[in-house]
C-alpha cells in the first residue's frame, strides 16, 4: 500500500494491530462470555467487535484526509478526519444503547431468581481484556499525540472505554458469583453508560474541529511573539487562526517602514510566512498580509474608489 505522508503510515499500521488485537479479544470474551453464561461479558465482547469496524472508519478517514489537494478540495481533505470521527461516535452510541438494553431487558423483565450465576471463565477473560485494552489505548495515544490524529486519538479513548467496561465485567461478574446475580446484567448498564460517554466525547472533538474553532491563546500569543522577531516587522496588526481538521490556518497582517521597496516589503512577508510554518509545523497555510507604518489605525480599511463601490 502507498502512503501519502508518514502520519498516513504510522495511522494504517497502528490501526492495523488494533483490528488484529480487537479480533481476538472479541472472539475470546464471547466465547468466555457464552461458556460462563455472563451477559456482562458478552456484552464486553460485542463492544470489541464494534471496535474493529470503529478502527476501519478511522482507517478510512486518515487514509482520505492525507490525499493531496485537488480542484474540487483546494484546501485539502483534512476535515474527513473529523468526519470518520463523527461517524465513530454514532456507532459507539448505537453499541451503547444495544448493551443497555439488553442488561434492562435481563434487570426488569426477569425473575432475578433465574438469572444465571456466570463461571469462572468469564472472571479470566475480563482480567486479560483489562490489561490488553489499556496497552492498547496506550499505544494508540501515544502514536496519535505523535501526529496528531483526531480520529486516531478518539480510537485511542474506544480502547480506554473497552478496558473500563472490561473493569464493569469483572465487578458485576464478580458480585454475582459471590451471590448478587443482578449485578451481572446490571454491569451491562454501567458499560453503556461508559461508552455513551466516550462517543460524546468523541463527537464533541470532532464537531469543535469543524466549526473553525480559533487556536488556544497560548499558541497565539506565541505566534505574535515570533512575528515580531522577523526582522523588519514593526508591528503585528492583527492574526486570526483557524482548526482545520488537524492542521492550523493563519492569517496575519504586519506593519513595515513607509518608506522600504516592494521588494524589501515582500521579503519581510515572506520570511514572516516562512518562520511561522517552521516553528509551527502543524501550520498548513499561512497569509502574511503588509501594511504601511503610517496608517494610525493599523486595522482600518481605506475608502473604496467610486468604481469599484457595489451597484445601487
Amino acid at each position: 500500500m502507498k502512503f501519502n505522508s508518514q502520519e498516513e503510515r504510522t495511522a494504517m499500521i497502528v490501526s492495523i494491530n488494533s483490528i488484529i488485537g480487537n479480533l481476538l479479544l472479541s472472539v475470546g470474551k464471547l466465547f468466555a462470555g457464552f461458556v460462563a453464561h455472563s451477559a456482562a461479558m458478552v456484552s464486553d465482547g460485542i463492544h470489541s467487535a464494534s471496535d474493529v469496524l470503529s478502527t476501519l472508519v478511522v482507517m478510512a478517514g486518515v487514509r482520505y484526509a492525507n490525499k493531496a489537494s485537488d480542484k474540487q478540495h483546494q484546501y485539502g481533505h483534512e476535515r474527513m478526519e473529523c468526519i470518520a470521527a463523527i461517524i465513530l461516535a454514532t456507532m459507539l452510541t448505537m453499541v451503547a444503547l444495544a448493551i443497555g438494553y439488553n442488561g434492562y431487558e435481563k434487570i426488569f423483565n426477569e425473575n432475578s431468581t433465574e438469572l444465571t450465576i456466570p463461571g469462572q471463565l468469564a472472571l479470566w477473560a475480563a482480567v486479560i481484556s483489562i490489561i490488553m485494552k489499556e496497552a492498547m489505548f496506550w499505544y494508540t495515544k501515544n502514536a496519535a499525540e505523535k501526529i496528531n490524529s483526531g480520529a486516531l486519538m478518539a480510537d485511542a479513548w474506544h480502547h480506554r472505554s473497552d478496558a473500563l467496561s472490561s473493569v464493569g465485567s469483572f465487578v458485576g461478574i464478580l458480585g454475582a458469583r459471590m451471590g448478587y446475580p443482578i449485578l451481572d446484567p446490571l454491569a451491562s448498564i454501567i458499560i453503556c453508560l461508559m461508552i455513551l460517554y466516550a462517543s460524546y466525547e468523541v463527537f464533541a472533538d470532532a464537531v469543535y474541529k469543524m466549526v473553525d474553532h480559533s487556536c488556544d491563546e497560548k499558541t497565539t500569543q506565541e505566534l505574535i511573539d515570533l512575528i515580531h522577531r522577523v526582522p523588519g516587522v514593526e508591528h503585528v496588526d492583527s492574526i486570526t487562526t483557524r482548526i482545520f481538521g488537524n492542521r492550523i490556518y493563519v492569517d496575519v497582517e504586519i506593519s513595515v517602514d513607509d518608506m522600504l521597496p516592494l521588494i524589501e516589503a515582500h521579503h519581510i512577508a515572506e520570511t514572516t510566512h516562512a518562520a511561522i510554518e517552521a516553528n509551527f509545523p502543524l501550520v498548513k497555510h499561512c497569509m502574511v498580509h503588509v501594511n504601511p507604518m503610517s496608517e494610525s489605525d493599523h486595522d482600518c480599511c481605506p475608502e473604496l474608489p467610486e468604481e469599484l463601490r457595489p451597484k445601487k
